[in-house]
């Protein structure tokens, strides 16, 4: 993204940007009056986000100053940034990207999503949210494990199916290893909101009912996913391979869909 002066430079011309664009009355300011140019005023701006205008000023003009997340979080809530508009903000100062929000996770993926995983047409392929709950699948991945259609919705995560499920235990040649990777990815993949993800019923009932499940997660092993060949003992086709990939939709981050490609 540039040097670090380019970047502040970048990031001084978008919140100067932002502030011109932006209507007084928009974050509860008096209208501006006919004497007025558009936008607010860099000491309104620092005054609603509870920093110094010298300090916002220098911002703006790229000087060398490290703002810290806080103080752009403000200015983020000031300015009305979108989300995507204070993510950038953030990535310009060097910050990890905004954890998701909490909340109970979607039981249906997006339409465009589940079209998607209908058009890999022999490729068993499904998609999770953030807690790992299955929320699309295609006939392919339906072929390879029925018992995705039949669980209650409420039981439908990935983790309590491994762990839980004896169909999955014997489609799973490599359980005992396949198992604890599960679980030091889903750790590697929850970061800042593991606190909130840990809460979530699917890992609460894993933790009191799987002691299996219980000594991979005491582990507090990290590991993060990679492309790698999987094999299933399939009761009726028997042994198959297949490479393992993983892909985010650029418009739902959130999510991820998983794809199983045939393995020679």
């Amino acid at each position: 993204m540039g040097t670090a002066a380019e970047r502040r430079k970048e990031l001084g011309d978008f919140l100067r940007a932002r502030r011109a664009r932006l209507n007084p009355t928009a974050v509860g300011l008096p209208p501006a009056g006919p004497r007025r140019r558009g936008g607010l005023r860099r000491e309104e701006v620092s005054t609603l986000s509870q920093v110094s205008a010298t300090w916002y000023t220098w911002l703006e003009q790229g000087r060398d100053i490290q703002p810290s997340r806080h103080v752009l979080d403000a200015l983020a809530r000031t300015l009305l940034l979108t989300p995507a508009e204070h993510a950038y903000v953030l990535s310009l100062a060097g910050y990890a990207p905004l954890a998701e929000p909490g909340g109970p996770a979607a039981h249906t993926a997006p339409g465009h999503v589940q079209r998607l995983l209908d058009a890999l047409v022999g490729f068993p392929a499904y998609a999770i949210a953030p807690d790992w709950t299955i929320t699309g699948w295609n006939a392919a991945y339906l072929d390879l494990y029925p018992n995705v259609a039949t669980v209650a919705p409420e039981e439908r995560n990935l983790l309590w199916l491994v762990f839980t499920d004896p169909y999955v235990r014997d489609l799973l040649p490599d359980w005992e290893v396949t198992s604890r990777r599960f679980v030091a990815e889903f750790r590697a993949e929850a970061g800042p909101r593991l606190g909130d993800l840990a809460g979530s019923p699917a890992i609460q009932r894993l933790l009191a009912t799987s002691a299996a499940f219980r000594t991979a997660w005491q582990d507090h092993r990290i590991e993060g996913f990679t492309s790698r060949i999987r094999v299933f003992d399939h009761p009726i086709q028997g042994v198959r391979h297949f490479e393992h990939h993983r892909l985010a939709p650029a418009d739902h981050p959130d999510l991820h869909v998983v794809i199983y490609t045939p393995s020679c």
